[in-house]
């Protein structure tokens, strides 16, 4: 059985637990540098310098973290 891996989430999330900050480029070239704090389908909260913003992902061109991001792929090979 084949288990698809979405590498959105899968990125996002070990972003989020390591605490790496991003700098993330809007469609329309404004950039924002925060820590992602969570996520869904739909957005990405990001804190930055004490304050929130709920980010809508469609908006989202680049998310560039500051240092390596570790992503491990679980995968069961029959």
């Amino acid at each position: 059985m084949t288990k698809n891996i979405n590498l959105q989430d899968v990125f996002l999330n070990q972003v989020r637990k390591e605490h790496i900050p991003v700098t993330v480029y809007l469609t329309n070239g404004f950039q924002l540098r925060g820590m992602v704090k969570g996520f869904d389908n739909f957005t990405v909260v990001l804190d930055s310098d004490g304050k929130q913003q709920l980010v809508y992902k469609h908006a989202i061109s680049t998310v560039s973290p500051m240092k390596i991001v570790n992503i491990i792929f679980n995968e069961n090979r029959e």
